[in-house]
């Protein structure tokens, strides 16, 4: 056998296309600013911790666009609206400002998607419609829930900080909202299932 029927014999190992990047990384990257936050509280206390989330959320995003080549809109608004609060936190000597960050980053993603569904075009297909082919009616319920859970997410933020201490506040935004978060993604799975549509 000649070398080059031999090359021919040999599986080519092919490139991943790009819209399959590592959903790993992408986890890392939105984590990392929060990590950062946590363990620059605990530290140094909330400005400081505010100064550092500013520089990892940054961070964060010039990663996403050096490794996927894109910025997705959600954190191109969660970085433009941290790097506001967090301004507003040290020109006003205010941290109340970098605590209603939350509030503000789930009402606006909540408005967005209200918007969207009442022009008949859910955002949320644009966002997710790579992952899942649904229905109409199943965008529109998924939407709806999603709208739901930014809400109460934003009404919990501003119970916690406004009624409880610094540190639980803290708590709360570092380990409370992504358990909530996966556990709601996780309840959507039987709607989901539902509204897919049958492939013909």
């Amino acid at each position: 056998m000649s070398d080059q029927e031999h090359d021919r014999g040999k599986a080519v190992p092919q490139a991943a296309p790009p819209e399959e990047q590592p959903s790993l990384a992408k986890f890392l990257i939105d984590l990392a600013p929060l990590v950062l936050f946590f363990g620059a509280y605990a530290k140094f206390g909330i400005k400081p911790a505010t100064a550092v989330l500013m520089a990892a959320t940054l961070a964060s995003l010039v990663a996403a666009r050096v490794m996927f080549g894109r910025v997705t809109p959600m954190l191109m608004v969660t970085t433009v609206i941290v790097l506001l609060f967090g301004a507003l936190t040290f020109l006003l000597d205010d941290p109340r400002f970098i605590k209603m960050k939350p509030t503000a980053v789930n009402l606006l993603f909540a408005g967005v998607l209200a918007i969207g569904l009442a022009r008949n075009k859910p955002f949320l297909k644009t966002v997710l419609g790579q992952a899942f082919d649904l229905t109409d009616e199943g965008w529109r319920k998924l939407t709806m829930r999603w709208i739901g859970f930014f809400v109460v997410m934003a009404g919990l933020n501003e119970l916690i900080w406004r009624t409880m201490s610094e540190p639980t506040w803290v708590n709360f935004k570092v380990l409370g909202i992504i358990p909530l978060t996966a556990v709601f993604m996780i309840a959507q799975v039987g709607l989901i299932k539902r509204h897919t549509r049958q492939e013909t």
